[in-house]
Formats: structure tokens, sequence, C-alpha cells
């Protein structure tokens, strides 16, 4: 949620609806809804700090100021509510290092670079409160048009499990269908003499003369399902829970380590995840 200026008063609202020249009050520690250009905040000469981990992965604070002539507009909600300054600026873009426009406000153009802008993504630090007016929002917003499609990342290992249970699933399907064939021709050149004993299921396909090739046919198709229910222990499906077990071992066995402790900064190897242990012989010292 997001504490928006709408009738000259403050009101919560979704991030999803937040749009173009809006103006939003936030607070320490909240993330921010758009990309704003700021007004003013609780510091002196309208600066503010902001962490920008989630853009850049950067977690040291960067300070972003508002123009001189919007600093006096301070916490006074009617004095924000009616501002009517007019931003120009450049088309939205994916560039998180670079702004430019001029902002017209009461009758007079102020440039405006990236230093006085808050991307959306960022979160408001060691201020207590900052307002700001929507340039970019939703799709057009910095963050957004930075996102790409998400991969996600396997380990070698895990890659070759994954070819190796296919491989095994193709050849149970290349197993049951040699069953198949087989039975068809047992059935063929041998069963069909034993009627007598074992009469085929005339209620599936009735004798039409032709020496009973559509019995033999339904007989094996519904055999394929029975060797493919036989045959199914061929694929290992404890495997994926062994490899985990290995894993949390190794796991373990890094983190107990005394070999793998720094004196100097009195820190030992911690393990963070289980996903990764076999790559680590890829590392060259």
């Amino acid at each position: 949620m997001a504490m928006m200026i709408l009738n000259g008063r403050l009101e919560e609202e979704k991030w999803m609806n937040v749009k173009v020249g809006d103006i939003i009050r936030m607070e320490n520690e909240h993330f921010i809804a758009a990309d704003l250009l700021v007004l003013s905040s609780s510091e002196p000469h309208g600066l503010c700090y902001i962490e920008t981990a989630e853009l850049d992965g950067e977690t040291n604070l960067k300070t972003r100021s508002a123009l001189p002539e919007t600093v006096p507009l301070g916490d006074i909600v009617r004095d924000i509510s009616n501002f009517d300054g007019q931003i120009q600026c450049e088309a939205p873009n994916n560039r998180l290092d670079r702004f430019e426009g001029k902002i017209t406000y009461k009758g007079t153009p102020y440039p405006i670079s990236n230093e006085n802008l808050l991307l959306r993504g960022c979160r408001l630090r060691n201020t207590r409160w900052c307002y700001g007016v929507v340039v970019f929002a939703g799709r057009e917003s910095k963050l957004m048009m930075n996102s790409g499609k998400t991969t996600f990342k396997r380990t070698s290992l895990d890659r070759f499990l994954n070819i190796l249970i296919m491989g095994i699933v193709l050849f149970l399907i290349a197993m049951c269908l040699i069953c198949t064939i087989l039975c068809g021709v047992w059935e063929w050149v041998t069963g069909r003499h034993f009627q007598d004993y074992l009469e085929w299921d005339r209620s599936i396909v009735p004798n039409t003369g032709e020496k009973g090739s559509r019995q033999i046919a339904i007989i094996s198709f519904l055999m394929f399902f029975s060797y493919i229910i036989l045959l199914n222990t061929v694929v290992p499906i404890s495997l994926y829970v062994s490899v985990e077990i290995l894993r949390f071992v190794h796991s373990l066995w890094i983190n107990f380590d005394t070999e793998m402790y720094d004196e100097k900064m009195d820190t030992s190897a911690r393990a963070r995840t289980t996903t990764l242990n076999e790559e680590l012989g890829q590392i060259i010292w």
C-alpha cells in the first residue's frame, strides 16, 4: 500500500492504482512504489537516503535531493496537494544511472537529473518522511523495464539426472513396446490354440471371422499398460531423495571442516544452500 494525496487528504492506495502525476508520501523503511521526483523530505535541504539493493545489489546508502524551490513545501498536505509543476523528461528507458528532464514550477524551468529521482524498488532509509510526484509507473518504471524472464538455475548434476531419468523412461517405454509386440506374436502363434482352456473375451471385440486378429490387437494394447505397471520400478524415483541426503551430509562436512576456518576474520565456512555443493570442484585456487 502507498500513501497518496487524494482530494487534499492522505489516503492509502494499492500500487496497481498509482499513476503518473500522483503525489505519494513515503516513510522510513518503505519501498518506493514508482519512479518519483523528490519534492520535499524531513531532512535538511530536501535530502533523503535510499538503499538500492533491489536494483544494483549495493547495500550502501545513496542520497537523493529535492529541488531547492520545492523544499519549502515541507510536510503540509495542503501545500503539497496544490503543487502544479509541469515535468518534461525523456521517454521511459532502462538506464538506472541516467535521467534527463526539466520541471516548470511557478513559471520558471529547472533542470532535473537522476539525483532528484527515486526509483521503484528502492527503500527509504534514515529519513522519516518524503514526498514525491510520480514520473514513471507500472511497466514504464525503470525497474520493470530492466526485468526480464527469469531462468531457473540448475547444477550440472541436476541436468545430468534429468537426462538420465528421461533416458530411463524412454528405455521403459521401449521395453513395454517390445513386450507388447512379443505378446501379440505369441497370441497369434500359440495363444489362440488354447481358447478351449482360456477363451478370449468376446465382449471386447466379437469374432468377425478375421481369425482373431482384432482380438489379438486389443489384448496386446491392454497388455502394454500391464507392462507399464510391472516395469515401472525401473524408474529410480528415490534417486533424487538419495542425492539430496548426500548434499545435506556434504553441507555438514563443510560447516564442521576445521581447515576451512579464517583465524583473522574469526569466520568459519557456512553452507547456506545444498544445491551447489558439487559445483565447488570448479573453483581454481
